[in-house]
């Protein structure tokens, strides 16, 4: 037979089963009182609250109504709590529920990283929709046009043919993307290992990118010496293609691109940064934080009449980041703007 001393709200099992608990946890009595807690609590809550009104720790009337509830009528009830930690929102999910003897017990659980998750999943769901309706609304239209109207006006038919055209080009890069990037978040934890020789990858991005420097005058410059790295060939070329073209359609007319090879020392050891300069407008420092988020556009409309999806650099950050480097953005309005790929030697 179990002592009731030993199971007593104050002493005995409760503090060590609470001690216990991965979560922070509160003990509440019917008279209003945080009878015990643990350390994750006191973390949470403040120092302090043991013995006071858990109305004074926990200032939620959901939270608080989950515990008259359990208290009164037992049972289990869930409420959430929101509160502000180091200047970021972060979001608990309280489970309240009665242990008899007038007792209820409040296990507080973190779900700020799902409930940004889910909000991320969500705009990811808005933002693939709103891309891909406004080429289908397009291509409806103009199927709509040339079953009626202009049927019959083979001036007509051939211009519109040409706008479907590239509107489902616009729709098949997305689509190609989308799969680029989950193919590249899915690998993301094992690097790859493979010797990739950086320079001469870089004459070969540069190489196939000599049509798109004609078009627009601009000259594209190479400096550095060979040097090579552990990677993935085709990731690398993926990435500095981007990063090139980038440099191309975005930056003025007649330019110089300035890519270059130098060596670089991290906390983790030696590396080699990859720099790509263009002598462009610039990007204005509220954007720079943003510029890797999916379908982040600086300038939406620019983007899409150069054919760009808003996933390019997010594919290079996680590409980058699978192979343990860092990518980094410096730009003066006006100026232009320098992109870098740091990769470690080893």
């Amino acid at each position: 037979m179990i002592d009731r001393s030993e199971t007593s709200a104050e002493g005995g099992l409760w503090p060590r089963v609470l001690a216990g608990v991965p979560m922070p946890a509160l003990l509440v009595t019917s008279q209003d009182r945080i009878a015990a807690c643990n350390d994750r609590a006191l973390g949470l809550f403040g120092a302090g609250i043991r013995g006071r009104n858990p109305a004074m720790a926990v200032r939620s009337p959901g939270v608080l109504g989950a515990i008259a509830e359990a208290l009164r009528r037992g049972g289990v009830h869930e409420a959430r709590l929101t509160l502000l930690r180091e200047g970021q929102e972060a979001v608990f999910q309280a489970t309240v529920s009665g242990q008899g003897d007038g007792l209820a017990l409040c296990v507080f659980r973190d779900i700020s990283e799902e409930e940004k998750a889910e909000a991320m999943r969500r705009d990811f769901v808005a933002n693939v929709s709103h891309e891909l309706r406004t080429p289908l609304t397009a291509l409806m239209g103009f199927i709509e046009t040339l079953k009626n109207a202009a049927k019959d006006d083979p001036k007509a038919r051939e211009m519109f043919l040409g706008i479907m055209e590239a509107e489902a080009g616009r729709m098949n890069r997305l689509v190609r993307d989308l799969l680029q990037l989950s193919r590249v978040e899915a690998e993301e934890r094992v690097r790859p290992k493979e010797p990739v020789e950086l320079r001469g990858l870089l004459e070969g991005v540069i190489s196939s990118l000599r049509g798109v420097a004609e078009k627009t005058g601009d000259t594209v410059e190479l400096v550095g010496d060979p040097v090579t790295v552990p990677g993935d060939h085709d990731q690398l070329v993926q990435v500095f293609t981007n990063l090139v073209e980038n440099a191309l359609k975005y930056g003025k007319a007649g330019q110089v691109v300035r890519v270059t090879l130098s060596p670089e020392e991290t906390v983790r050891g030696p590396a080699v940064r990859v720099e790509v300069a263009d002598e462009g407008e610039g990007i204005d420092p509220v954007h720079l934080p943003r510029l890797t988020e999916r379908f982040y556009r600086v300038d939406s409309h620019r983007s899409r009449e150069m054919g760009g999806t808003g996933l390019g650099l997010a594919i290079v950050k996680h590409i980058v980041s699978r192979h343990r480097g860092w990518l980094r953005v410096d730009s003066v309005v006006g100026e232009g703007s320098r992109f870098s790929v740091i990769l470690p030697l080893k």
